[in-house]
């Protein structure tokens, strides 16, 4: 039974954007005229989307505001049209932390996986959306299967950039459509925002003086770019576009379907978007008429670095450092991706997906015989739609023909620290050995939202690195409370590499070795666990890494890297592999452990310190949402992720990727929390199964109860429980608040 509910409550939690899975959406209009009505909105372009009905996977979301969206993919004539559906139009409601869905209908694409495919061999290198399939009903009609992809708003950059959800974002696409001279190109045209109108559309409610001293930048001082631009996602993004012959995106002719998010360090992310044409599914390549297989096939690796026209290629390019980076994650993704046939193993499998609903589909682009033959093939009669693996097996074939690409890169290995084991506070060495370079750095950083530090490495044997000229790289960095993530990078006069050789989306981590760690932090209680006045206070649960208790009488414990010693432990101790947590609400003086301060949900940094006031372990907190928590997987050694709180218990592997976790379900509850009696509606008009049940999956309760029926709570002590009916399985979560029979 256990394991039955555990599976249930994991179904429950199906991500929006699970790839094997096929998102069902219910779209109810209060009209039949419907397709007239959003036809009309387009025309007018105001924004205005008609009102809607919206059930996501069984959870319906009433006022939701539905329009139809694309350029070259809409038309009034189309039986099916790309859809975008914004459950926030009328009120803040999201579904699973998202509140914009973005559905493409799949035209220009026979085999329906190049949007899709795009996006997961894009997320191996850099921040791209996620994206998976969505069947879509309208007025109980089969309406289509769509590629749904996650929107890139301001919660985009919450979630993956470390970029507040205010940010200056721009869309960088012509709002007013393409047109000549209107490419999102990043040309510097002067000063005045109205010089750029035209061009980019601004997203966010500032950003216009930032964006363009970015172009400002880029033109007059490249050499510095790295301060205004995160140059790693720019040249994994130039990578990704030439390798796939991805040309409906900047490398391309209309320099466009991309965005730029400007992070909290200050500095502007690009993040493609758009890839339902995708590999070779462009028609343009910047010369009349469409062009031919070999023209995609045949694409000159630095596409553009010679035109100031295109002026993030041609200025990064023109720096030997960057073009080598550049050429490196080209080879990084052909390896990964074509060589080993990765691409077309996985294109076939998205296809079984969706092979039924696309030959269920009533309102079709292709036949079911292009869809299930153009991953390998040209579609006859039709000019371009080029196979998959034409393109993509004939990208390799051409660029592993270059001269460029078949100059020798360094190699990396034997990668060490000293030491192995790291204590805070340290001067670390860490050294590798690396043939074939005369250049190389160590990339490092304490927060996955910060800039990688570059410390030069030698082989002088003046740098704990062995005997000079003996092949061994090394640098000491000095490693504070915090634990590292770095990378390893080297080069010659020819080629670098990258290791890992995803870098930097990617990265080695050194944990701080630690008898005592902070080990999960919850800085928004809402009604997760109450402390002992019943209050659901902000937390910290530390963990005693060993098999003896330790005393922590005189520790520190502060969310202040100025001030490190802002609370004092009084005379505690915690248990061998024991927990402890410390309520952090400025209740200094209610019973238990309450530190004088409160957390931020918006992020920070926690510190722990002994006796002394030297740090032995420090976090810093990313934005995290209400009822989430940041801890450490493995429990007390791993690295921190965000999850699901586990209060004073080991750490589950139960990240949580998205804001606002929630367990959907049929059911409502309310009010929730409550202390005495809930009313459990049941959307039935039957008796049903009621059963009750902790976190851990033991039933409390079983019984049967009519729709809306009140159920006593009130001998339940104070947490969280689960409200199961079988028959519908449906699952609800309801916290129980403080009461008047535990008190």
């Amino acid at each position: 039974m256990l394991h039955f509910f555990y599976c249930l409550v994991q179904a429950l939690l199906q991500d929006l954007y699970d790839m094997d899975h096929i998102t069902f959406i219910e779209i109810e209009f209060s009209t039949s005229d419907w397709d007239a009505l959003m036809d009309a909105n387009d025309l007018t372009d105001d924004g205005s989307k008609l009102i809607a009905t919206v059930t996501i996977d069984g959870t319906s979301y009433d006022s939701v505001g539905v329009a139809y969206k694309g350029n070259s993919s809409y038309s009034a004539s189309n039986l099916k049209n790309p859809l975008n559906i914004e459950l926030n139009y009328t009120y803040t409601q999201r579904y699973q932390g998202y509140s914009t869905l973005k559905l493409a209908s799949g035209k220009n694409d026979p085999s329906f996986v190049r949007e899709v495919l795009c996006y997961e061999m894009g997320r191996k290198y850099m921040d791209m959306p996620l994206s998976n399939y969505a069947k879509v009903y309208i007025n109980g009609a089969y309406y289509g299967l769509f590629s749904s992809s996650e929107a890139i708003d301001g919660r985009y950059g919450e979630r993956r950039l470390y970029a507040e959800k205010d940010n200056p974002r721009f869309k960088c696409n012509p709002p007013n459509g393409m047109g000549p001279g209107n490419e999102p190109s990043l040309d510097y045209l002067g000063s005045d925002s109205a010089l750029y109108a035209n061009i980019y559309e601004l997203k966010s409610t500032f950003g216009w003086a930032s964006f363009i001293d970015l172009m400002y930048q880029l033109e007059y001082n490249s050499v510095n770019i790295e301060t205004y631009l995160d140059l790693d996602k720019a040249l994994w993004m130039l990578a990704f576009n030439n390798v796939t012959a991805n040309l409906d995106s900047y490398s391309g002719p209309t320099k466009q379907n991309y965005y730029m998010i400007q992070d909290d360090n200050g500095r502007w992310c690009p993040i493609i978007w758009d890839q339902n044409e995708g590999i070779g599914g462009f028609e343009n390549v910047g010369i009349p008429g469409p062009p031919s297989l070999s023209q995609l096939t045949d694409l000159d690796m630095y596409f553009h670095s010679g035109d100031a026209a295109w002026p993030l290629i041609s200025k990064l390019l023109a720096i030997p450092r960057y073009k080598k980076m550049y050429v490196a994650h080209m080879r990084t993704i052909v390896e990964e991706n074509i060589s080993n046939d990765w691409y077309h193993t996985r294109a076939l499998e998205l296809q079984a997906i969706i092979d039924a609903e696309v030959q269920a589909e009533p309102n079709p682009w292709y036949t079911y015989t292009q869809f299930t033959s153009n991953v390998d093939n040209q579609i006859a009669g039709m000019t371009g739609a080029f196979g998959i693996a034409e393109i993509l097996e004939g990208r390799e074939t051409y660029l592993t023909s270059q001269t460029d690409w078949n100059l020798t890169a360094p190699t990396i290995s034997a990668m060490t620290t000293n030491p192995v084991v790291v204590p805070a506070n340290s001067l670390v060495t860490f050294t590798a050995s690396i043939t074939n370079a005369n250049y190389a750095y160590l990339g490092y950083r304490t927060f996955v939202g910060d800039v990688f530090q570059k410390a030069q490495m030698y082989d002088d044997g003046a740098h704990n690195d062995g005997a000079a000229a003996d092949g061994t790289f090394g640098v000491s960095v000095f490693v504070g409370a915090a634990d590292l993530q770095y990378y390893f990078y080297a080069e010659n006069n020819d080629a670098s590499i990258f290791s890992p050789v995803r870098a930097e989306h990617e990265f080695y981590s050194l944990l701080i070795d630690a008898d005592v760690v902070i080990n999960e932090v919850m800085p928004k209680n809402n009604g997760t666990v109450a402390d002992e006045e019943g209050k659901y206070e902000d937390w910290i649960e530390l963990y005693n890494n060993t098999g003896s208790a330790i005393d922590l009488t005189g520790y520190y414990l502060s969310d202040d890297l100025a001030d490190p010693n802002k609370w004092q432990f009084p005379d505690t101790s915690i248990a061998a592999n024991g927990y402890l947590i410390i309520w952090c609400d400025e209740d200094t003086l209610d019973a238990g452990l309450h530190a004088n301060f409160k957390l931020s949900s918006a992020g920070e940094t926690v510190t722990l310190s002994n006796a002394s006031g030297f740090g032995v372990n420090e976090v810093t907190l990313p934005e995290i949402e209400s009822s989430t928590t940041f801890g450490r997987y493995v429990n007390g050694t791993g690295g921190f992720i965000r999850m699901i709180a586990t209060f004073s218990a080991p750490n589950s592997y139960t990240a949580i990727g998205i804001e606002e976790p929630v367990l959907e379900n049929k059911i409502s509850v309310y009010p929730n929390p409550a202390s005495e009696f809930v009313y459990v509606v049941t959307h039935s008009d039957t008796l049903v199964q009621f059963q009750l049940m902790d976190l851990n999956g033991k039933l409390i309760y079983t019984g049967q109860l009519e729709n809306n029926t009140a159920v006593d709570i009130s001998y339940l002590e104070s947490g969280i429980y689960l409200i199961y009916l079988p028959e519908q399985n449906s699952v609800q979560k309801l916290i129980k608040n403080k009461g008047p029979y535990n008190l």
